[in-house]
Formats: C-alpha cells, sequence, structure tokens
C-alpha cells in the first residue's frame, strides 16, 4: 500500500521526455564508453606487452592520472554550479560539444606513444592520460549532472538510468567485441592500436554529437540576477552540503567498491584469457553474452525497482555478482565456463549500475531538502571523485599485483602469476560485492522517503514563489 501510495505522489511530476531523447541520452554514454574504455580495458597491455613498460609503471600512470582526475571532476563541477550566464543551449550541455573533439584527439594519443627512450615514454604515458581525464571531466560532469535537468519524474529517470546504462553496455560490448580484433588483424600492435583507437575516437565523437543536438533541460535552476557574483563562501557552503548529504557519502563507497571491481576485470581479464585459457580472443567473441547481460540486467530495472524498489533491487545485484564470481574462481577451466560465470556477473552488474544514475539524481534532490542547496555538478562530482579513486586502484592494484607475482609479458606465466591474476579477475570483486551488501544496508532513501521528499520540496518552491510575486 506505501509503494502505491508513493508511486502516486511521485506522478505528480509529469513525464516531459520523448522515446528520442531517451536514446540520445542512452548514446551519450555509448560515445563515452568508445572513448573511455580504450584506456580502462586496454591501455595497460599496451604499456606492457607493446611499449615495454613494467607493470608497476603502468599501474603508476593510473594511479597519478586517476587521482588528478578525481580533483579535476570536483573543480569542473564546482565551475558548472556557478556559471554566471546559462544561455540558450542549457547550463550542462555546452560541454559536451566543447570537449568531444579534444578527447578524440588526446584518446588517440594514449595509444601512438612514439618509440623514444623508457624515461621519455614514461613521461608521454603521464601527461597524455592526464590530458584526456582532465578534458574527460569537462565532458562527463556535465553529461551526469544533466540528468535532474531533464526530468523531475521518478520513474523518468530509472528510465534515463536505465538507457544510460544500456548504452553503456553497448558501448563496452562493441569495445570489447571489434577493438582486439582489429588490432590483431594488421601487422604489428603498434600500427594495430593507432588503426583501432582512430576508428574508436571518431565513432566516440559522434555518439556525443548525436546526445548534444537531442537532448535538452527542462528544469534548469537559475541564480537570481543578485546571486551572479560568486565568492568563496558560497562554494564552500555547497560543500559542506555535500557532507551532510548522507545518502550521497554512503553511495560514494559503495561505487568505490564495486567500479575498483569491475575496472580490475576490464583490464586484467585479456591476462587471464591469454596466459591462464591460452586464448585472448575469446574476450572478444564472450563479450556478445558478458555485456549482453549486463544490458538485460540494465532493461529490467525499471520493472523491478517498481517492485522492490531501488536499494534491495541495488543489493540483489551485487549478492548476483558475489556468487558469479565466488564460482567462477573454483570453476572456470574453459572459454566458455568463462564466459558463462562472468555473463552472470554482468547480469548482476547491470542492475546495480543503471541504478547509479537514478540513485545519483535522488541524492542531488535529498542534499537540496536537507541543507537548502542545490547543487547538481558538486554533487555529482563528489560521486565521480569516488569512481575516480576507484578507478586509480583498478589501475594500480593489477600492476603491483602483475609485479608481485612475478608477470613477464608474453612468456608462459608461473603458477604464483597465474595464481594472482585468476584472483584479481574472481577474488577481488567477491571482496568489492560483500562490502557494497553492507554500506547499502545503511542506505537511507526508499521510495515512500523519496515521495515526501519531493512533496516538500514542491511545497517550499511554490511558497518561495508566493512570497516573491507578493
Amino acid at each position: 500500500m506505501k509503494a502505491s501510495i508513493a508511486a502516486d505522489q511521485i506522478e505528480e511530476f509529469p513525464r516531459v521526455l520523448k522515446l528520442r531523447e531517451k536514446i540520445a541520452y542512452g548514446m551519450g554514454d555509448v560515445g563515452n564508453n568508445f572513448l573511455f574504455d580504450m584506456g580502462q580495458l586496454y591501455l595497460l597491455k599496451y604499456f606492457t606487452d607493446s611499449v615495454g613498460l613494467s607493470p608497476a609503471v603502468g599501474g603508476g600512470v593510473f594511479l597519478v592520472a586517476k587521482f588528478w582526475d578525481a580533483f579535476a571532476d570536483v573543480a569542473v563541477g564546482t565551475a558548472i554550479d556557478h556559471r554566471k550566464k546559462i544561455g540558450k543551449r542549457g547550463k550542462f550541455r555546452p560541454f559536451i560539444l566543447w570537449a568531444a573533439l579534444p578527447l578524440a584527439i588526446l584518446s588517440i594519443a594514449n595509444f601512438s606513444m612514439p618509440d623514444f627512450s623508457v624515461t621519455l615514454k614514461e613521461v608521454w604515458a603521464y601527461v597524455a592520460y592526464i590530458l584526456f581525464g582532465t578534458v574527460y571531466s569537462i565532458s562527463n560532469i556535465a553529461y551526469g549532472s544533466m540528468q535532474p535537468a531533464m526530468t523531475k519524474n521518478s520513474v523518468e529517470r530509472s528510465e534515463l538510468a536505465s538507457y544510460r546504462n544500456i548504452g553503456a553496455n553497448i558501448g563496452q560490448l562493441i569495445s570489447t567485441a571489434a577493438f582486439m580484433p582489429i588490432v590483431l588483424m594488421l601487422p604489428t600492435d603498434r600500427i594495430g592500436y593507432m588503426v583501432a583507437i582512430t576508428i574508436f575516437s571518431a565513432a566516440g565523437v559522434a555518439c556525443q554529437l548525436f546526445t548534444y543536438f537531442n537532448i535538452k533541460e527542462n528544469y534548469v535552476e537559475k541564480k537570481n540576477s543578485n546571486e551572479g557574483k560568486v565568492n568563496i563562501k558560497e562554494i564552500l557552503k555547497s560543500y559542506k552540503a555535500v557532507f551532510k548529504n548522507g545518502p550521497l557519502l554512503i553511495l560514494c563507497l559503495a561505487n568505490l567498491f564495486t567500479f575498483s571491481a569491475f575496472n580490475v576485470i576490464q583490464a586484467v581479464q585479456f591476462y587471464f584469457a591469454q596466459y591462464a585459457l591460452h586464448n585472448i580472443k575469446i574476450v572478444s567473441y564472450m563479450s556478445l553474452l558478458t555485456v549482453g547481460g549486463g544490458i538485460v540486467g540494465s532493461a529490467i530495472v525499471p520493472t523491478v525497482t517498481k517492485k522492490i524498489g531501488k536499494k534491495y533491487t541495488y543489493m540483489i545485484g551485487c549478492f548476483i555478482w558475489f556468487i558469479a564470481d565466488l564460482l567462477g574462481f573454483f570453476l572456470t577451466n574453459s572459454g566458455w565456463s568463462f564466459a558463462f560465470f562472468t555473463t552472470i556477473a554482468y547480469f548482476g552488474n547491470g542492475l546495480l549500475s543503471a541504478l547509479n544514475w537514478a540513485l545519483i539524481s535522488d541524492v542531488v534532490e535529498y542534499g537540496e531538502w536537507k541543507t537548502h542547496v542545490r547543487s547538481e555538478g558538486i554533487v555529482y562530482s563528489s560521486y565521480t571523485f569516488f569512481r575516480k579513486l576507484s578507478q586509480a586502484a583498478a589501475g594500480l592494484i593489477p600492476g603491483v599485483v602483475l609485479t608481485f607475482v612475478g608477470y613477464v609479458p608474453n612468456q608462459a606465466q608461473t603458477a604464483t602469476s597465474l595464481l594472482g591474476i585468476r584472483s584479481l579477475v574472481f577474488l577481488y570483486p567477491v571482496i568489492m560485492a560483500i562490502l557494497t551488501v553492507i554500506i547499502m544496508f545503511f542506505y537511507p532513501l526508499n521510495e515512500n522517503r523519496y515521495a515526501q521528499i519531493m512533496d516538500d520540496l514542491s511545497t517550499r518552491r511554490h511558497g518561495a514563489k508566493v512570497e516573491t510575486d507578493e
């Protein structure tokens, strides 16, 4: 009964999105994955096996770059929230347009390292990846922060989150299935990486432009004219509001755990396929199944959340992921068993990944309700700050572990090295899934609470408008 009441209250906020806008929003993450996934999936292996950098150096590049990105996210979020002039293009959309081409150029630069000395190669690796991450922050913070401005309807937000995650899975599917075959079909790995990254960068820009031209911001919270000047006190007030946002902090920790696990898998699966299963091509083949599992998980999120709510859907996704990877550690001995267990894990991950983008919109509203400060950009960038920390860990941990277990590129691996690689693929995600279930148990926002918050905000805004009119 309570759930139906909450649903009725939420529906007071009208549906405003057309199917074209939902598809276009999802295409944004197709483009993001064409550009971003290349680094997460292939850059460590490019560094170690094609360029000749040590795994520890490769991990160090990810560690430093992602820490830099984390602070860049916060800076970008602050700048977006405190823009003085918002034109007809909107508060968030212009950043997607401005960053598209530079992202493609920097993405290509990461996989086009000249034949320098080892020291200069390391410098190139650090500089190119840090610059890429900085520009990506500009684009991605705006893209993610825009969702609350597109709709206030909770169901539509879940739908947008689902479309976004489906787009991310499609981008990842194509990236995983097509990138390495392009590399392997060309005369050398160096040429192969160059051609493949150029193709994907061009496609990524095309997707981002499609998003830009086919979405709009329906609810832009504009500052009053007397609030045009931004001061340090105002910015500090916004940051203070973030630390009072309990649901946001819980969601940040949950993403620190789950996203680091997912990115470790992404970085190490090629090592596992090549050295444990002796077939690196299996990752491309099985991606049709594994990413398909993620897409199915994302697609059923709106239906499942209507029945049991977002919090418990999230926790169930983690539990499915936990079971699949735990069994996979002991039972995976072929490409097909690897594909089977990974597909189930991706299905569970699809449930929680889709919900991440819906939950972040909810905590924006909670933050405004709790603190009377609305800061989409700062809230979203605080959230991505933890995701970037998880990516730093996901880049560093494989590099450190591979060095510790004695990994040698393009050679038969020792039993110790193979166990280290297998543990990274399966056991690390198991531990992270357990931690996520524990932290999400304390997440306080359910559907009834959210409906009441939205009702309070509506009343507060209406009262403020009436007072202003008088």
